[in-house]
């Protein structure tokens, strides 16, 4: 401050990985992984016993692509919020952008897996 014995110092704070981001990741992949069991259940299936089998780990898969890209989606947002010199400031945005590809990409591939289960069932 000038005019006073007294200075300001503002501490460099290197940024942080967003938690958010990381999680939005993980569950992507393994909504990529559920949506696999979709399709292998779907595709080997015996009568409707591989629809229901399907069927309950479409919404495994569909809740956890949902999940990867509203996390996905709020880190982005979190990351891109400006904050003050002397904050916490978070990084990670190639995670999350990654997260949001992955959940989405998981969810539309548990959704094909059903349908392909019900047409191998029908026909």
């Amino acid at each position: 401050m000038p005019g006073t014995p007294f200075g300001v110092v503002h501490l460099d704070v290197p940024p942080v990985a967003s938690g958010l981001a990381v999680g939005s990741l993980v569950a992507g992949i393994v909504s990529i992984l559920v949506s696999l069991l979709v399709i292998c259940f779907g595709a080997v299936g015996s009568d409707w016993d591989g629809v229901w089998a399907a069927g309950a780990f479409t919404v495994l898969g569909v809740l956890t692509g949902a999940g990867a890209v509203g996390a996905g989606l709020l880190a982005l947002r979190q990351i891109r919020r400006p904050t003050a010199p002397s904050a916490v400031r978070f990084a990670g945005r190639g995670l999350a952008i990654s997260g949001v590809s992955c959940g989405g990409a998981g969810l539309l591939l548990s959704l094909l897996g059903l349908g392909l289960a019900l047409l191998v069932s029908l026909a």
